[in-house]
């Protein structure tokens, strides 16, 4: 356990001073390229040979499986980057591949599937079976009473866990109309099992319990039992339970993290966090409440700050975009070059208007910067500008530079693992620090569910 806490506080600390490095790259904006010209700040090394980079070079740097290219005469200090970061950084591969023979029977069962698939899309029914595999067997090797399922939505995950694994849950959502959603499931569930199975199988069939709350930080572990005891009417405390949270959003992560660790009922937390840039983040002052930093290591260092661009490049689907560059589908690249030209004309006739939100304009293949434009400043004055101010010289060469806008945020997207590995590093740590045995993998596929690790924790006393 030493161990692991010192080498978990040696890559921290070593993930954190390079990013101090490259702040200028990960803090800034690439709406700002063309007006700050982020190009001029690389090194000179790397403008020579990433201005020539082919899209799959780029597939490279964004792969840290990969063996060293022979291809190209890469910038030490880049080559250097990849090798610390494939030594950092939490791998994003999965683990092993789970077989189907691993879930449930009753989520392949002919007349059963379609109401465990309803509503579900491709992304969340992978999410959905793994996790919940995930957490069926942390109920036998812990021996768990029953599951407590935050953030629950209309109870997809629990469907699975209470009538897939015979696994009693207790679901906490903070919208009504949600939870009201779930029983409505729940109950044409419960219909159909009685018509589909036999009493015997049908009896080991949980229904989940669905409650109204609101978890924040102020939300303390005694006003938590006593909800639970109430609605579960339990008259003894003499019970042990387990608590998951599938993409628990921004704070919310810290805060189970930090039920779990002050209810002594609480025996295992699995989680699956997202929404980087969501955490609130503790001051110089450390008070208690924040998302980031938790650990008692990493609060103690003013290094561990992480300014919201850097969090929110954490949460990008890094595979996904790796996918487009491998497509050379060239034209959905440019999207950013368009906003980045966009954005010098409106600093140059209303500097008062620089970083406005303009319209989402979806790339299409015709898409021509003129159309982009005038569709994308619709309501403000900028959408006045006549074309001739619109379509100058500058404009024209700026969008001439697309393929440097695709290098330079791509080069962002590459700290975007280190970030979020600092990130869960950070919570491993604070679970360490506070007696837990704990495991973090990748068990989602990364390129359907990025934000693919599932923590786990369980506690030794």
């Amino acid at each position: 356990m030493k161990e692991l806490r010192e080498n978990l506080q040696r890559k921290l600390l070593k993930s954190l001073k390079i990013i101090r490095t490259y702040d200028w790259l990960i803090d800034s904006y690439v709406l700002d390229f063309y007006v700050k010209d982020h190009w001029s700040e690389f090194p000179n090394s790397w403008q020579q040979v990433l201005e020539n980079a082919t899209p799959q070079d780029l597939c490279y740097i964004l792969d840290f499986n990969d063996e060293m290219s022979t291809l190209k005469m890469w910038p030490l200090s880049l080559l250097t980057l990849k090798v610390l970061f494939k030594e950092l950084c939490i791998k994003r591969r999965e683990n092993e591949t789970q077989s189907i023979d691993h879930f449930s029977p009753l989520l392949r069962h002919p007349k059963l599937t379609n109401i465990f698939a309803k509503g579900v899309k491709h992304k969340k029914r992978h999410e959905l079976e793994l996790m919940a595999s995930t957490c069926a067997e942390m109920c036998q090797n812990s021996a768990v009473d029953f599951i407590v399922d935050f953030g629950a939505g209309i109870g997809h995950l629990a469907r699975v866990l209470g009538f897939g694994y015979g696994i009693k849950v207790c679901c906490l959502e903070m919208q009504y109309q949600l939870n009201k959603q779930a029983e409505e499931i729940d109950e044409q569930m419960i219909s159909l099992i009685k018509k589909y199975l036999p009493p015997k199988q049908a009896k080991m069939c949980r229904k989940p319990i669905h409650l109204n709350l609101c978890l924040t930080s102020t939300t303390t572990p005694e006003a938590f039992i006593r909800l639970i005891q109430k609605s579960l009417e339990l008259n003894t405390d003499d019970y042990k339970f387990g608590i998951i949270g599938l993409h628990s959003c921004g704070d919310l992560a810290a805060n189970l993290i930090h039920i779990f660790l002050n209810c002594k009922q609480a025996k295992f937390i699995n989680l699956v966090g997202c929404c980087y840039m969501k955490l609130s983040i503790n001051d110089t002052t450390h008070k208690a409440g924040g998302g980031y930093p938790l650990s008692q290591y990493l609060s103690q260092h003013s290094i561990s700050f992480l300014s919201y661009e850097a969090r929110e490049i954490s949460c990008h689907a890094i595979e996904m975009y790796k996918q487009r560059l491998a497509s050379s589908n060239y034209d959905c690249l440019k999207i950013h070059s368009f906003r980045a030209a966009a954005e010098r004309i409106i600093v140059k006739h209303y500097p008062e208007l620089r970083h406005s939100g303009l319209k989402s304009i979806k790339h299409s293949k015709n898409l021509q910067f003129e159309d982009y434009f005038y569709r994308a400043v619709v309501g403000l004055p900028v959408a006045n500008i006549s074309v001739e101010n619109v379509m100058t010289a500058i404009t024209e060469r700026d969008l001439s530079r697309w393929w440097q806008i695709v290098v330079y945020y791509t080069l962002r997207l590459f700290f975007g693992p280190l970030i979020e590995s600092i990130i869960l590093y950070d919570r491993i740590l604070l679970l360490i620090e506070n007696g837990c045995t704990v495991n973090i993998k990748a068990v989602f596929k990364a390129n359907i569910s990025p934000r693919n690790h599932i923590t786990t924790a369980v506690k030794n006393r």
